[in-house]
């Protein structure tokens, strides 16, 4: 076959082909964000060479002349963005017994359209919480980070820990129905299920553990307030994790469920709805991150009414959205380290900067709120060697937005150039020239 013929092929199979440069670029920024600082600089240029930044240097410095030059001149610069509650496999706007109108096949393919999706939307890294269909998340990595699939870096959960007819369980389904072992490889019921679950989990490849601490509120039948694992179970996957060198995090809405999970040591606190001051307090002292989805709570009441959503999710949402919010406000008051999550899959891929002005409206300052989505974000993955700011020898992941960003977050909304790992996957009519 001839490489016109090949190129078509690839074409035809929807493969994108982005531009890399050999020998790298240099970037020139307008207003470049240091998110490690907090800082605005203007009239910087970015050095990348391979996947890496060499160096950030004053526009007045010289460039060397083998590297392709990006003008951005007229854009704010910023690093990309880490969404650290996401999941990336499945149908938007589903609960979770549609996972059972799919085969794992599929399922897996669901994330191929999500992934291109979140990484053209600027979110070059992701932590995926959680799948249905056990470690389809982590086939969807391994195809990202092997070229076959575009999408952003990711950390994956591999499977809910949960107990039955809980808030990571099927339900809502006639009790004589058999469920596949995929859908259900993370039910536990004793501590020692827990510690084997956890084990299991990491060996099929997982990064993270993702533990049901209380009731969901997408979820029949499961009060969000309720405590579902207990302080030990909790503990105990913290501990076996941590021999793995893994972290743990907490799906949590209600006020005690947060305060065990906090008290057994998990990283984080996935969405902290019913949060108290109490629980605030502990997040504090144990340096636990919140991660709030303080966005998508207007799209369920909205949209899923429109969908026909049961009723219970719609007034569970009621009972919870404007408490997360407050809670969230009181907390970044407090001083609870904020990572950025969006729970993207509850709304569409792709819509994940939504959220970043509602962060402002709760208490952070827009560089709070930046500073949540990238370089905070890194560290609660334990990443921040890596991605989440613009430096030196880390990734050259970069994003722009058109004009001052800054003054209004909405604007990340329409992010014009996309580079993950010094390949650019979106840019705008810009000079590209040697």
């Amino acid at each position: 076959m001839g490489r016109k013929c090949i190129l078509l092929a690839l074409i035809a199979l929807g493969v994108c082909l982005f531009a890399r440069a050999d020998a790298g670029f240099a970037i020139r920024a307008g207003t470049l964000i240091d998110v490690e600082k907090g800082t605005a600089l203007h009239d910087q240029v970015i050095l990348v060479r391979g996947e890496r930044i060499e160096k950030v240097q004053p526009a007045s410095m010289p460039v060397p002349a083998d590297l392709q030059k990006i003008d951005l001149s007229g854009y704010t610069v910023v690093p990309g963005l880490i969404d650290c509650h996401t999941h990336l496999i499945g149908l938007v706007d589903s609960e979770g017994s549609k996972a059972l109108e799919l085969s794992p096949a599929q399922y897996a393919f669901t994330g191929v359209k999500n992934a291109k999706v979140t990484l053209m939307a600027g979110f070059t890294s992701v932590r995926d919480v959680g799948t249905y269909r056990a470690f389809v998340d982590v086939a969807l990595r391994d195809a990202i980070n092997d070229g076959t699939v575009v999408g952003p870096r990711m950390q994956c959960a591999g499977a809910y820990i949960t107990v039955r007819s809980g808030g990571g369980d099927i339900t809502g389904i006639a009790p004589d129905v058999v469920l596949p072992n995929d859908i259900q490889f993370g039910l536990v019921k004793t501590v020692d299920d827990v510690r084997e679950k956890v084990r299991q989990i990491l060996d099929g490849g997982a990064d993270l553990i993702k533990l049901i601490a209380t009731g969901a509120v997408l979820g029949r039948g499961t009060n969000p307030g309720a405590t579902e694992l207990s302080e030990e179970q909790m503990r105990a996957a913290v501990e076996e994790a941590a021999q793995y060198g893994a972290r743990v995090a907490a799906h949590a809405h209600g006020a005690d469920g947060i305060k065990k999970a906090v008290r057994a040591g998990v990283t984080s606190i996935e969405h902290g709805s019913l949060i108290d001051d109490e629980g605030i307090q502990l997040m504090v002292k144990h340096g636990t991150y919140l991660v709030a989805d303080i966005y998508n709570g207007d799209y369920i009441a909205s949209e899923y009414r429109k969908l026909g959503f049961p009723e219970e999710f719609l007034r569970k949402n009621d009972e919870t959205t404007d408490a997360q919010r407050q809670g969230f406000k009181k907390a970044v008051a407090a001083g609870v380290k904020i990572a950025y999550g969006t729970d993207a899959s509850v709304y569409p891929h792709g819509d994940n900067a939504k959220q970043l002005p509602y962060m402002v409206k709760y208490g952070l300052t827009p560089m709070g709120a930046v500073q949540s989505a990238t370089i905070s974000a890194a560290k609660l993955m334990g990443w921040e060697d890596r991605v989440g700011s613009i430096s030196a020898g880390k990734y050259a992941d970069i994003i722009a937005i058109s004009g001052d960003a800054m003054s209004d977050l909405n604007r990340f909304m329409d992010v014009a150039f996309v580079m993950k790992g010094g390949q650019v996957y979106k840019s705008p009519k810009i000079e590209q020239t040697r």
